[in-house]
């Protein structure tokens, strides 16, 4: 895909969505479900739309919590409720639509206080560190929570998403119910859904303020050793993007006494302060170089610096010597770091990882004598092993992750974007060396991969025929001039079904698999013998897919 003009700069007044229109579209247009397109769908990580194009909108909302109340009736869950919501313009609309289904429905809410040190926002991993410690030692009379936002989307979009009790995203069978479930109830009509204004909503008994900015950043020790830190003196510079977590650093710096300084706490629901991705759209995305032009532009004022995405679950690494690492290359670094220098972890823990994260996060934990736990996309397959304290770190290649506390035991199951970037700043205090030249340290050993990411079109009967691959269907022995020595069609991991296949060689790997939120369909290509084998790779893949979806294929692009 050729390179927007505008990409990497600030965006012209013409592309900043209209938040008036946005919000007056939330509660005036209706979704019409027997538009397939409008319904209610679960991806990877909850409902996403946006009320311009009928898809987020008030209805949504009253169906999807509606959905998850009977789905906590279903199953027995009778605690509180953490309600959390980024900073995207739809969310505050669809927070108090979940404010009035909930309280008309008596169910224990707990929300960040709008007048208080945090404006009201939670970033994802506050809520999953508060389901956690909530339910710590309880057998009966459990918490959940439901986190509004749609992650680093566009300033348009808005997203709803649920936690169970473990804390983290969902799993797909609780996701079809609660799917099927909301699309009834609009089938049915969301006047049917009894609801109280959200006035009365806030004045219940049952609505509760919750200090989620204090409870988690006094207890951010337990995960990163920030008073090594301190004591190193390292000079941290952070670019909120204007995300959920942009009032959590000056408290981060005041509690744990660091030098860190964050560059600008702007909040707009445009996010005009964002230079454009890419694809020439706003995109809050930290792993993005064109998104993160900001930071960028000041590396050389910080030891280290970095970002988090809009609900603070993906960080960004900014080092003075490699500025923005790729995601896959701080993944890597987090692993040869924490499992030697966390003496309180099992000798069993493993290195969770989905099956588009890069090779060399493999390589790293075999060196260490830990095994690696591949999954399909998505988090929720890590929260099992988290729970259980058998995987250590986990990690995918579009910058999430989390890892386990110091003493061995949960930090958060959901993505956590805050102690992932705190994680370099102890890396950098303990080793004396920035994640960059650790990352270079580590491909001087084992190799350094190139890594690719494409994407085209698909229309739902293409994704379907994708998602349905078989080893058998592929008539190949060879790819990039190498044996196949696997054709995987569930993950090796857990055996979930990857929804798609990966196809591995000796030095090289490629995955297909469309998109669980978007029109698309994704090829990921790593290979440890250079750009020109993976562009080499790629080629021969998009051939075979043109061949499976012909004549409606269309060509690839590389994803933003």
């Amino acid at each position: 895909m050729a390179r927007h003009p505008l990409a990497g700069q600030s965006p012209p007044e013409s592309m900043l969505v209209d938040v008036d229109d946005l919000l007056d579209a939330y509660t005036a247009r209706s979704p019409d479900p027997a538009v397939p397109a409008q319904r209610v769908s679960f991806g990877t990580s909850g409902h996403r739309g946006s009320a311009l194009d009928t898809t987020f909108n008030e209805d949504h909302i009253v169906a999807v919590v509606e959905a998850v109340r009977r789905y906590r009736v279903d199953r027995g869950i009778d605690g509180p409720l953490f309600l959390g919501i980024d900073t995207h313009a739809l969310s505050a609309p669809a927070k108090r639509t979940a404010l009035e289904v909930l309280g008309a429905a008596g169910v224990d809410v707990m929300v960040a206080p709008e007048t208080g040190p945090d404006g009201g926002f939670t970033p994802t991993p506050a809520v999953s560190h508060a389901i956690l410690g909530y339910n710590r030692g309880r057998r009966s009379g459990l918490a959940d929570g439901i986190i509004v936002t749609p992650s680093h989307n566009p300033p348009r979009d808005g997203g709803i998403k649920y936690n169970p009790p473990h804390g983290g995203p969902a799993g797909t069978d609780a996701t079809r119910w609660i799917e099927a479930e909301a699309n009834a109830v609009l089938e049915a009509g969301v006047e049917t859904v009894r609801r109280i204004s959200v006035d009365r909503a806030l004045a219940l008994d049952t609505t509760h303020t919750h200090d989620y900015l204090t409870a988690y950043v006094d207890d951010l020790g337990a995960a990163v050793d920030l008073d090594a830190v301190r004591e190193a003196g390292v000079v941290l510079g952070v670019d909120p993007l204007g995300g959920a977590g942009v009032h959590y650093w000056h408290r981060i710096a005041e509690r744990w006494g660091l030098d860190l300084t964050a560059v600008d706490t702007t909040l707009d629901p445009t996010f005009r302060f964002m230079s454009l991705d890419k694809d020439g759209v706003i995109r809050m995305d930290p792993s993005s170089p064109d998104a993160m032009q900001r930071l960028l532009g000041l590396r050389d004022s910080f030891d280290v610096a970095f970002a988090c995405d809009t609900d603070y679950d993906r960080h960004g690494i900014v080092t003075r010597e490699g500025g923005l690492m790729p995601s896959n290359d701080y993944l890597a670094v987090a692993v040869w770091y924490l499992f030697q220098n966390r003496p309180d972890w099992g000798e069993g823990l493993r290195v969770g990882k989905t099956l588009v994260t890069s090779g060399m996060v493999d390589r790293v934990a075999r060196s260490l004598g830990r095994g690696s736990y591949e999954v399909p996309v998505g988090f929720k397959w890590f929260v099992d092993g988290l729970v259980d304290g058998s995987l250590g770190f986990v990690g995918e290649e579009s910058a999430g992750a989390t890892f386990l506390r110091r003493d061995g035991t949960p930090w958060t199951t959901d993505k956590d974007g805050i102690v992932a970037c705190l994680l370099a700043a102890e890396i950098l205090a303990r080793t004396g060396d920035d994640p960059a030249r650790v990352y270079a340290s580590l491909a001087e050993r084992f190799g350094r991969p190139t890594y690719k990411r494409l994407s085209a079109p698909a229309t739902a009967e293409q994704k379907r025929r994708l998602k349905s691959l078989d080893a058998d269907d592929l008539e190949l022995r060879e790819i990039g001039g190498q044996p196949i020595e696997t054709v995987l069609t569930h993950a090796p991991g857990n055996g979930a079904p990857i929804g798609g296949l990966k196809i591995t060689t000796a030095d090289a790997w490629c995955a297909l698999r469309p998109s669980g939120t978007e029109d698309i369909y994704k090829i990921y290509v790593e290979s440890f013998l250079g750009p020109d084998h993976v562009d080499r790779i790629a080629a021969e893949v998009e051939g075979i897919v043109g061949e499976i979806l012909s004549p409606g294929s269309r060509p690839l692009r590389e994803a933003p």
